[in-house]
Formats: structure tokens, C-alpha cells, sequence
């Protein structure tokens, strides 16, 4: 997705109202609040990381169960 935001400066502009003018523009395109939003999206594990996680899960299920009918932890 590439968007060209393009803005040029009128005659009787400073450089502060052509910047809040091309930031409008920007905000206005959705880019940024895109960007923003893909900054912290969690990749899907990967199989090798689904089996470690799987293969913790049920290690301390075992450990879990072991325990309970030990009587050490309430069930």
C-alpha cells in the first residue's frame, strides 16, 4: 500500500502551516493510524513453537494432577 501525500507551499505560507497542513493530510490518508496499529500485531507461532507450547501445557497439567492426588493442592 503506498500512498504519495504531496503538498506544496503557497506563496503567503510559513513553514509552521504548510507542516499542520501536511500532517492534516496524513491523518486524513489513514497511514499512520495503520502503521500504528501493525506496530504490535503478534506473528502466529510457528508449528516448532505450537509443540514447545503444547509440550509445556501438558507438563504441568501432569505436575498439576500429580499433586492433586497427592492432596497438596485442592482440587
Amino acid at each position: 500500500m503506498a500512498i504519495n501525500v504531496e503538498i506544496t507551499k503557497n506563496n503567503n505560507e510559513n513553514t509552521m502551516s504548510l507542516i499542520r497542513r501536511f500532517t492534516r493530510r496524513m491523518q486524513e490518508t489513514g497511514v499512520v493510524q495503520k502503521v500504528k496499529g501493525n506496530r504490535y500485531a503478534d506473528r502466529p507461532l510457528s508449528k516448532l513453537g505450537q509443540k514447545k507450547a503444547k509440550l509445556k501445557y501438558l507438563a504441568k497439567r501432569k505436575i498439576s494432577e500429580k499433586m492433586k492426588k497427592l492432596g497438596k493442592i485442592a482440587s
